[in-house]
């Protein structure tokens, strides 16, 4: 099977690095002037030269963004099963070595919990877990799928990465989408952020995409972790990793979302933080490359950014959410995988996209667009 492996060994990081900090404010502008960009255009836009020129960017990004999405934005929430993991990221709250009070699920606490969301108004949900296959493995999963799905017309997953077979049989029973994030696409670093668990097999995880493609996922949800790595780089990377992907597996939509590094029980900080101005120039450029992207925006972030990242070319964000199993129902001590920085309530969130002159979305876009 050919995957995105073969093409990633033929990318030089270095050469890449050298011409995206060696772009001019010609190059920039080049980029901009045109209409369908290419990956070399993706370099000028994420490279310093570009960041005199965010203000152009903002505003291509917000038409583009408009001529397919219109002023909507999709409304999701995570739901996490499980804070059991047999990975070490250094980067991670749900870390194995951390000693803390570890949950999976109940299958009537997953309800509750399921129907709490609902209750909110979201019909989109997103199963989360650590990577545990002895707690929350493939048959976990199955039935957490067949818990909730009943309840909401779409369903997506975080979870452990998974055999193409697996995949199959989950997307027969209504999976929406899947989101596996590389972390960071640095080989030789990875493995530092990494020491132990099955997440310490760099292949397994890049080649986790090319799996959900075959298996004929509806969606596919990449993202690197900002703030581990030259995000200009990994950016690079996961672009390039899109393209392959949109090209062999055609039938599949995509996501692209932007973590920023949080605090968290026994985590490393940034190695290379990101500004706010960074991340909207990132954010502006691949909406540049690709208007058909769905960009996503989470708790992570600020009030004041998330307010302001709206109409820049974000298309989904979550809000009110839990960080750790339980979170919305019940009264316990599970760890948090990170800390959220925007606590305000679904409705609130709500509120504020209306106020902006924005529809929420709170099914999917396809019942908006037809």
């Amino acid at each position: 099977m050919d995957t995105f492996t073969s093409q990633y060994k033929s990318i030089s990081s270095d050469t890449i690095k050298e011409k995206i900090y060696n772009s001019s404010a010609l190059d920039v502008e080049n980029a901009l002037a045109r209409k369908k960009r290419t990956l070399d255009d993706f370099i000028a836009l994420i490279s310093p030269a570009a960041s005199s020129y965010i203000e152009e960017m903002a505003r291509l990004s917000q038409l583009a963004t408009l001529r397919r999405f219109g002023k909507t934005i999709q409304m999701y929430n995570p739901l996490y099963l499980s804070n059991e993991c047999n990975n070490c990221c250094t980067y991670c709250g749900f870390n194995h070595k951390n000693e803390i009070e570890r949950l999976t699920l109940s299958e009537d606490q997953l309800l509750k919990e399921a129907l709490a969301l609902k209750k909110f108004g979201y019909e989109h949900i997103l199963l989360v877990t650590g990577e545990s296959p002895n707690k929350a493995g493939f048959e976990y999963l199955k039935r957490a799928l067949e818990i909730v799905k009943p309840h909401f017309s779409l369903v997506s997953m975080e979870v452990q990465p998974l055999h193409t077979d697996e995949y199959r049989e989950l997307v027969a029973m209504g999976l929406n989408t899947v989101y596996i994030y590389q972390e960071t696409y640095h080989h030789e670093h990875y493995k530092n952020y990494h020491p132990a668990g099955k997440k310490a097999d760099f292949t397994w995880r890049l080649e986790t995409p090319d799996r959900l493609g075959i298996a004929g996922a509806y969606k596919i949800g990449l993202g690197i972790l900002l703030g581990l790595e030259d995000w200009r780089v990994d950016s690079f990377y996961l672009a390039a990793h899109l393209s392959w992907l949109e090209k062999n597996y055609w039938k599949s939509k995509y996501s692209v979302s932007f973590p920023r590094l949080r605090p968290a029980t026994g985590i490393l900080e940034p190695k290379y933080p990101v500004s706010d101005k960074e991340l909207v120039q990132l954010i502006c450029a691949y909406r540049l490359l690709n208007e058909e992207l769905e960009l996503s925006i989470s708790t992570r972030e600020s009030e004041k950014f998330r307010n302001n990242i709206i109409k820049l070319g974000i298309t989904s964000m979550s809000a009110g959410s839990k960080t750790n199993p339980g979170g919305y129902t019940l009264n316990n001590n599970s760890l948090e995988q990170f800390h959220i920085a925007d606590e305000r309530s679904p409705e609130e969130i709500a509120a504020m996209i209306k106020f902006q002159g924005y529809e929420v979305v709170w099914k999917d876009w396809d019942s908006v667009l037809q």
